[in-house]
């Protein structure tokens, strides 16, 4: 019964939300802080599926200018939980088939987020050269999944370099964000669902322009990320499990 209320209070209040952030970009067109606004309505959703959020940033740092935000991506809660955590100033890079989503993709566009089509190697190659200038011409930060995918449950995968590439071609630092493993966290049945962490991690420069150099610092990132993700995971009480003891544990 809690999980058919909640679906129903989730449905609602997404399209009420993504009308009220349309209705906002008709009043203030190609705001940089669109996005913003969108992302913190519904992530604000997060206590419906009764999950407590702390969103930690570094001391002392300071995000002068634009950046590029390459997060863990790990399954559909994300929207209500991730999307609290995003800076003013900021836009996504999502598929263009999202456009397509009743309500939610007319917000996800008219909001001023950035469509690549993935099926097309040529246009996701240029969409980088696009999201670069566009850094540079509207002072905005872009937030990428570096994974490419949701991981459901699977640890942080590999990272595609199209977000360091951005980074490096808009002369920008990338800025890691580590989401605590947040898999078989949610049950809509159960009232209160635990803990997330989303922690910013201090700037990182790209000063190796090359291909090479340019993985080379993807590579390390990944290892930066999944020893905060592993750290956080742990600290909010639903560490990782590996993939064949989870197996084991279904089926027991």
């Amino acid at each position: 019964m809690l999980a058919i209320l909640r679906i129903l209070t989730l449905a609602f209040s997404l399209v009420l939300t993504t009308l009220t952030s349309i209705l906002m970009c008709i009043i203030r067109p190609f705001h940089r802080d669109n996005v913003y606004f969108s992302a913190h309505l519904i992530g604000g959703l997060s206590p419906a599926i009764g999950v407590k959020l702390e969103v930690r940033k570094p001391e002392g740092v300071e995000y002068e200018g634009p950046v590029v935000y390459v997060c863990n991506h790990q399954n559909s809660y994300d929207i209500f939980t991730v999307a609290g955590s995003l800076p003013k100033g900021t836009v996504s890079i999502g598929k263009k088939s999202l456009k397509w989503i009743p309500f939610f993709g007319q917000m996800y566009w008219f909001t001023g987020n950035i469509l690549i089509d993935r099926a097309n190697r040529s246009k996701a190659h240029s969409t980088i050269a696009s999201a670069a200038q566009k850094i540079k011409e509207r002072n905005i930060s872009v937030w990428l999944f570096p994974e490419g995918t949701r991981s459901y449950g699977r640890g942080l995968l590999p990272f595609k370099t199209g977000a360091f590439h951005t980074a490096m071609q808009a002369d920008v630092p990338i800025v890691p964000v580590c989401v605590s493993n947040s898999h078989n966290l949610v049950d809509l049945n159960r009232w209160n669902n635990g803990k997330m962490i989303i922690e910013f991690l201090p700037p990182i420069h790209i000063h190796d322009k090359t291909k090479e150099g340019v993985r080379h610092v993807a590579n390390n990132t990944h290892e930066l990320m999944l020893a905060k993700i592993n750290e956080l995971s742990v600290e909010a009480g639903n560490p990782f499990q590996p993939l064949h003891e989870s197996k084991q544990a279904e089926q027991s």
